[in-house]
């Protein structure tokens, strides 16, 4: 074997590398692999592709990938980090998890919190200090702008940005009023 050509153990080595490092679906893991075996050559590229795709149905079998647990999992970090549902939707699809797996992993999002966009926005006005976590003049328009830009709708945007303290934001978060 040439040093172009790559082979089962290479493609496995690559392969546990990077789950050893970030969690993966599968679809994102095939992207990965393909983009690697290409760097070395087209040629060897198109000959690593059923190697590759054996690896993948090897790895969802024993349990090694698995979109529901990866989708569920990204779902609920993004959301805690301050994403909107709209956002997460968009970055799990981006991943290549299948629509109907990206409606589950939303749904368990919405049976954790009554309203896990309002939820979201609170963290999202904490980790930008926007609102009551601002630590200079208020810029309505530019809170607001940043809010929508983030895929919160208006009504969200102004409800955070109404309250008059951080204790207030967190009774918001979590109660759902100020």
């Amino acid at each position: 074997m040439s040093d172009r050509e790559i082979g089962a153990e290479l493609l496995e080595n690559w392969a546990l590398g990077y789950l050893g490092r970030y969690a993966s679906s599968v679809e994102n893991l095939r992207h990965v692999l393909m983009r690697r075996a290409r760097r070395r050559s087209p040629e060897a590229a198109r000959q690593a592709k059923p190697l590759i795709e054996a690896l993948l149905v090897r790895y969802r079998e024993s349990g090694l990938l698995n979109d529901a647990g990866y989708a569920a999992g990204r779902a609920a970090s993004l959301h805690r980090r301050g994403d909107s549902l709209r956002s997460i939707r968009g970055r799990l699809a981006a991943k290549g998890i299948a629509p109907a797996v990206v409606a589950d992993a939303v749904s368990g999002l919405r049976a954790a919190a009554a309203d896990p966009d309002l939820a979201a926005a609170c963290a999202f006005a904490r980790r930008r200090r926007l609102g009551p976590f601002r630590r200079s003049a208020a810029e309505p328009a530019r809170e607001l702008a940043a809010f929508a830009r983030a895929g919160f709708g208006r009504r969200i945007a102004e409800r955070v940005l109404a309250c008059v303290d951080v204790e207030a934001v967190e009774a918001l978060a979590r109660d759902g009023y100020c």
